[in-house]
């Protein structure tokens, strides 16, 4: 049955630095910078979350956070179809594609490999494998449409759709990334901030037992800066984590009524 993940789209913005004043886009430049949709450089997008999104599944969830959209189905466990030997520990199947019309550019949907394993990286180390030997567990994400950061929105979409299938896990997972431009870090860039990076970081972590479960650089960082962005990302995670877990409340309190 639907759920709804709260009426409206909840915050996760990490704490303040104690930075009063912005520094310019580029070192060059005389005008302050504004970021494209009038947040600041270390406010996240409002996050939606809703369970239930896909009826025969055996869970799901839908995520909005923005102009990113994504849909993550959960199917099994069940009987794997490739011979196996027989192991103690499940296995985890993923898969992470996009809609022709996700992209700018229409026409571009595909399923993106590099997403998948990602994906898979980032949920293994959550799921407890063991509770369902000899069986998969298979993770479909839908992207509807991207708005940039879409990796950690699926990420943190599946956390919760696993979460909505009953698969146990240590703990649910959350993803944030953060951009470098120029000397300005900005946390969950949109598309078009993606596309003027000079370097990017995503970290997915369980917050509940603070683990990093994947971690991804791109580019080049100065030590205080990568010290900074990852300090911005965890504080996000944590807060974030927040929201997926109300977002289940809300789930399990509509199932019993």
């Amino acid at each position: 049955m639907a759920a709804q993940g709260g009426a409206a789209p909840s915050t996760y913005t990490p704490t303040p630095t104690k930075k009063t004043q912005r520094s310019p886009f580029f070192s060059d430049s005389d005008v302050d910078w504004l970021r494209p949709d009038g947040r600041g450089f270390h406010q996240c997008r409002p996050a939606f979350f809703r369970t239930g999104a896909v009826n025969s599944a055996a869970g799901s969830a839908y995520a909005e956070f923005g102009n990113t959209k994504v849909i993550v189905s959960v199917f099994g466990p069940r009987e794997s179809k490739k011979a196996m030997v027989y192991s103690d520990v499940g296995r985890l199947n993923c898969n992470v594609s996009y809609t022709t019309f996700a992209n700018p550019a229409r026409g571009l949907g595909s399923d993106n490999k590099e997403f998948s394993s990602m994906l898979h990286k980032a949920l293994e180390g959550a799921i407890m494998l063991e509770t369902f030997p000899k069986t998969t567990v298979d993770v479909f994400a839908l992207v509807l449409e991207s708005g940039g950061s879409d990796l950690p929105v699926v990420i943190s979409c599946a956390s919760l759709a696993l979460a909505d299938a009953g698969i146990m896990m240590y703990d649910l997972v959350a993803g944030v990334s953060v951009s470098c431009l120029g000397r300005n870090l900005i946390i969950d860039p949109i598309l078009e901030e993606e596309s003027f990076q000079d370097g990017s970081m995503m970290i997915t972590c369980m917050p509940s037992r603070y683990e990093v479960t994947q971690l991804t650089i791109t580019g080049e960082w100065s030590t205080a800066k990568l010290n900074e962005a990852m300090q911005l990302c965890l504080d996000a995670c944590s807060k974030l984590d927040k929201i997926m877990r109300a977002c289940l409340e809300e789930a399990a309190s509509a199932s019993q009524d």
